[in-house]
């Protein structure tokens, strides 16, 4: 279910690699260039591949962050979760600013480019009335925004792959023979200059939480969008230098148009600038839908006025875009940006170090809700490397720069103890290392981690279909009964069936309930344990009609607890050396449960394959009814073996004249049985195809 305070999910793998990509070929493609050529000489297109090294560890901690916790943010998020408030107030006010600048930055290389046609351009009204315009694009919903995006990247990566195919053949190896030596300091500085050209890589994190299935298309779209960038500013910038002189390409700020010039005369010459100009809207666009979730996630955390997390129409944080577009705009109006977004590529450098930190602390921090799909390999000397690394091209990139990133760690300390400290009460997952050694930590992070193990659902690789399917089922009709006698028939029952001890098992049940670690949701509660001896989850369902008493959880909770009756009881088993996919498939059963119909069709449920199907997920499993003359009539009569399913397709019960039958292969399948069948979300579809229930 989505919430309302929730942004939509509507950004697909191809939304994300168009942002991560057309936030990225931009400036430096088309006006970097000439500058790297000044500094690099002949060594221009391996200087490119160089810039990313410090940013790649950043890159992948980032997307270890942003599969863990998929919130609007981005790198606030990560380093206010991880470090607290304060590292968080002076991250994302500082990365808000500096996506703003780029953006500005963004929107005047269109002038640049356009300058090239129409002459004496008044660059800051077109930037402001670009400005608005994406601002408006961006208020129609990252749906929209990001097909915006992926139209622009598709042109985008369709011109520079012509530049490239006709460019190559064209490259004359004497220009870089004739370029001359250059110190390894030139080439190393002038790398750190170029790093600006990969960070728009990382503005996706900022819109993780409204990126369908972030665990997949976070970051294969972003790995996609970087190996793209490596190959087109290698093999573009190679062409440019290859083609256009040294003298005249090192005083040049529309490069790849003069080179397209040389190759194809002024047709090409148009049509790199019209990539030019799109390849910079394409920035601009992306920075204002990344740079506006800064100001919503810090307002839902107190850090800025509650105004800003205000969703509007279709979850849309129209707030929060119209405040980045007026900052944008008074950043038009007010600063030199192209000078000042040059020195904000320092803080971003820092912000990559802080990132790869991040992921240290939530590591070490050993919270079992901390679950990414991805996981940045090496720990922890790739991510040490990328602490080092970014350090080192800052100290290289020189004191004016250095200071613009301290001006903003001073801005941001100064807004925390002004404004934000007063309303907040959270710590980060640092304070779970000091608890490790003997100080505190703040369980707060770990429910909000488990909200959100909640939100991101199973793995592919979690039998929670399957572990629904084997559970046994207790009906206790008009019996009154307690938890403790509720716990007792569960552990006689798990002992029986899997030879677990009862009476641990009993004591252990009893505690989750004491201990307040049995969420009670919808009136059915969750008792849960993990044994160090098993290796697969198990769950005993108890289905109540009456009402089971619950006063025992009183002993934690106190005088304040509901004292109301619970109608359903899930005594959930997992296995002790896999505490996340515990939480996973605790999770799962949290989010049926918690459905505002569950209680309802719950209660109505008469057989133990009904109750099952209750708790199974609707995409994932289907209820087929045989019956001659239908489509289904077909099955009638056959081995279940001899029917040729989807590759995933199980059929794990069939109720057959009040009995429910536990399948094998040789079962021969009669007119009104009905079938539980459990498999992927696309072989149910097909089934259903199949036998014409869609």
């Amino acid at each position: 279910m989505a919430r309302a305070d929730r942004l939509k999910k509507e950004l697909n793998l191809f939304n994300i690699y168009a942002i991560a990509t057309g936030s990225t070929i931009s400036s430096g493609f088309f006006l970097l260039p000439g500058i790297a050529a000044a500094g690099a000489g002949g060594w221009t297109p391996l200087t490119y591949i160089i810039a990313a090294l410090p940013l790649i560890p950043g890159i992948f901690c980032m997307m270890e962050l942003a599969t863990a916790m998929p919130r609007a943010g981005g790198i606030y998020y990560f380093l206010d979760r991880s470090m607290g408030p304060l590292i968080g107030t002076i991250g994302g006010l500082g990365v808000w600013l500096v996506v703003v600048l780029k953006a500005v930055f963004a929107l005047m290389g269109v002038g640049v480019y356009l300058d090239l046609y129409v002459s004496d351009i008044p660059l800051k009204a077109l930037t402001i009335a670009l400005a608005v315009f994406f601002g408006m694009i961006n208020l129609l919903g990252a749906r929209k925004t990001g097909v915006f995006q992926s139209v622009l990247v598709v042109i985008l990566l369709g011109i520079l792959g012509w530049f490239c195919a006709i460019g190559i053949p064209r490259i004359e190896m004497r220009h870089f023979y004739d370029a001359g030596a250059v110190a390894p300091r030139e080439v190393f500085a002038t790398a750190g200059l170029l790093c600006v050209s990969y960070i728009g890589l990382t503005k996706v994190a900022s819109v993780a939480e409204e990126v369908k299935n972030p665990e997949r298309n976070l970051p294969l779209g972003v790995f996609l969008g970087l190996i793209t960038a490596l190959v087109l500013y290698f093999v573009g910038s190679s062409v440019i230098f290859g083609v256009v002189p040294l003298a005249q390409l090192s005083a040049d700020l529309t490069p790849a148009a003069s080179a397209a010039g040389i190759l194809s005369g002024n047709a090409g010459r148009v049509l790199v600038t019209v990539a030019a100009i799109l390849a910079f809207a394409s920035v601009a666009n992306a920075g204002i839908l990344s740079a506006s979730r800064y100001p919503l996630a810090m307002s839902r955390d107190a850090i800025l006025p509650a105004v800003f997390r205000k969703l509007g129409r279709d979850q849309i944080p129209g707030n929060a875009i119209l405040l980045t577009v007026v900052l944008i705009i008074i950043f038009i109006l007010l600063l030199d940006v192209q000078k000042v977004a040059k020195l904000a590529s320092a803080f971003q450098l820092l912000m990559f170090a802080m990132t790869c930190l991040a992921v240290i602390v939530m590591r070490e921090s050993h919270i079992e809700s901390y679950d990414p799909g991805y996981r940045a390999p090496l720990y922890p000397y790739l991510h040490l490397t990328g602490i080092l690394l970014p350090m080192w091209f800052i100290y290289e990139m020189g004191f004016f720069a250095i200071s613009f990133s301290l001006l903003l760690v001073v801005l941001g300390v100064f807004w925390y103890y002004r404004f934000a400290r007063a309303k907040i009460t959270r710590g980060g997952a640092i304070y779970h290392i000091f608890a490790r050694l003997g100080e505190r930590k703040y369980e707060g992070l770990d429910r909000e981690l488990r909200e959100i193990l909640r939100e991101k659902g199973l793995r592919k690789e979690d039998p929670f279909d399957r572990m629904i399917a084997r559970a046994r089922v207790i009906q206790t009709g008009e019996r009154d009964l307690d938890f403790a006698d509720c716990a007792v028939i569960a552990a006689d029952h798990l002992s029986r069936d899997f030879g677990y001890d009862s009476t641990e098992l009993f004591e252990r049940f009893l505690a989750s309930a004491r201990g307040g670690s049995a969420p009670l949701i919808q009136h059915v509660a969750l008792p849960h344990v993990r044994l160090a001896d098993i290796n697969d989850p198990e769950i005993v369902i108890i289905h109540s009609e009456r009402g089971i008493d619950m006063r025992i959880m009183r002993e934690f909770w106190g005088d304040d607890f509901d004292p109301q009756p619970v109608y359903g009881l899930l005594f959930m088993l997992g296995p002790e050396n896999n505490p996340r996919q515990h939480l996973r498939l605790l999770a799962q059963v949290t989010e049926c449960v918690d459905h505002p119909d569950f209680l309802n069709i719950w209660l109505a449920a008469d057989t133990e394959q009904e109750i099952k199907e209750v708790l199974l997920r609707d995409e994932h499993f289907l209820s087929l009814n045989l019956q001659s003359g239908a489509a289904t009539g077909t099955l009638i009569g056959q081995e279940l073996r001899a029917v040729d399913w989807p590759a995933s397709a199980l059929v794990a019960m069939i109720h057959r004249e009040g009995q429910l039958i536990i399948p094998h292969g040789q079962t021969v399948l009669e007119s009104n049985d009905r079938l539980t069948i459990i498999g992927e979300s696309r072989d149910i579809q097909q089934i259903k195809v199949r036998f014409r229930l869609t």
